[in-house]
């Protein structure tokens, strides 16, 4: 089996970016008051205590992930699927601040020692591309699929820190991983600031969207582009954003 996900990075460096992403959640979640936790996160319907049970959540379902692909095991990724997922989260959404740091720091430390456990050189049993049932792809999917929830998610906090702190090469991730989003009859040229431009989709009517990467990648994940530099156009006139599919996963996101 080949993995699914678009990206350039070697095993050690995703590794090493799923440290950091859980590094920038903890240190959040720590500076949070009980007040805080029931307040309006950047996700329509969702307090900031949604999140936090979501992150915690798919930090424990990617490392069951792996702790079966180690056995040579697949398991679905939620206990009781999608609805499983949705009950957990609206469970945990309303406790108190302290239970979700200790859920957060448990979850977390489970899914990076996973993932540490793992070696880089392996193609097996145990390996970056031993399969898992997330979207019928192997380890290594999963370790960009949780990549992305802990960066995008830590956004979604809603505590002044945006999409416009996302790496480029983040960035570059989610342009490659979220082409699926295009309308079969769309194709996007990407124009990031200072970058070189990017095409995704392959349909007949062409739209440019420039602006900062930033943006273009908040805009592609469903997130409010943070530094305002967002423009479409299409044969040299301004256009509006095009609509996009739903978030290509094997699950409904958030």
């Amino acid at each position: 089996m080949t993995a699914i996900t678009p990206g350039t990075l070697a095993p050690d460096t995703l590794r090493a970016e799923l440290h950091k992403a859980a590094d920038v959640v903890t240190s959040l979640a720590a500076k949070l008051t009980d007040a805080d936790v029931r307040g309006p996160s950047a996700l329509p319907g969702w307090t900031r205590g949604h999140v936090l049970a979501h992150i915690a959540g798919i930090s424990n379902a990617m490392a069951r992930q792996l702790e079966y692909a180690a056995r040579g095991e697949t398991v679905e990724l939620y206990d009781g699927g999608y609805d499983g997922r949705t009950k957990a989260i609206e469970m945990s959404a309303g406790h108190a601040l302290e239970q979700h740091r200790a859920d957060l720091d448990s979850a977390l430390d489970r899914a990076l020692r996973a993932f540490d456990a793992l070696d880089a050189d392996a193609s097996g049993a145990g390996g970056w591309h031993a399969p898992i049932s997330y979207r019928g792809g192997v380890v290594l999917d999963g370790g960009f699929a949780l990549w992305r929830e802990l960066v995008i998610h830590a956004s979604d906090l809603n505590t002044g820190r945006g999409p416009e702190t996302w790496s480029r090469q983040f960035c570059e991730h989610l342009f490659g991983f979220l082409a699926a989003r295009v309308p079969e009859d769309q194709k996007l040229v990407l124009q990031p600031l200072g970058m070189p431009p990017k095409t995704i989709g392959t349909g007949g009517r062409s739209t440019v969207i420039s602006g900062m990467v930033t943006d273009i990648a908040a805009w592609l994940a469903g997130r409010e582009p943070s530094l305002g530099s967002l423009r479409a156009a299409a044969a040299a006139d301004g256009v509006d954003l095009p609509e996009l599919l739903p978030w290509p996963s094997g699950v409904p996101a958030k």
